[in-house]
């Protein structure tokens, strides 16, 4: 079994670093809540890696079909429930992609290869919050 191991230091007054297979990442929070805003917040982080995780899905699964395409980015909106533990309960991913229009369909199936079976990041969420997906054609 793999594990993965993660160090993070605290930097004060809020703020930590964490390290990650040798590169920093900081974390902070606003000053409302003790912080100095220098850094994202961790739980936005979660929204980060789920980005990117499935982004990377994506990418790979379409270079595996040959389809080219342009101007790739993915937005993440998450509805925060308002009682402690205030976790995310409702997450929204849209993915805005140029391609051809014929390929459309191959980005429709990468995106639920990703959902369904890949992304390890998007399986973890959904054992806590309703996922939603919509893919933006540029």
């Amino acid at each position: 079994m793999m594990t993965h191991s993660v160090t993070t230091l605290f930097n004060g007054p809020m703020a930590f670093t964490s390290t990650i297979n040798g590169h920093e990442v900081r974390m902070d929070t606003t000053a409302d809540d003790g912080g100095e805003n220098t850094a994202p917040s961790p739980k936005r982080m979660m929204l980060a890696s789920l980005a990117g995780c499935t982004g990377m899905d994506v990418v790979s699964i379409l270079n595996k079909m040959k389809v080219a395409f342009s101007d790739f980015s993915i937005d993440v909106d998450a509805q925060v429930k308002e009682e402690y533990p205030r976790i995310y309960n409702e997450v929204k991913i849209t993915y805005k992609i140029k391609m051809a229009e014929a390929d459309k369909p191959k980005m429709k199936k990468a995106v639920d290869l990703s959902q369904e079976k890949y992304c390890s990041v998007s399986a973890m969420f959904r054992a806590f919050a309703k996922m939603e997906t919509e893919i933006d054609f540029l």
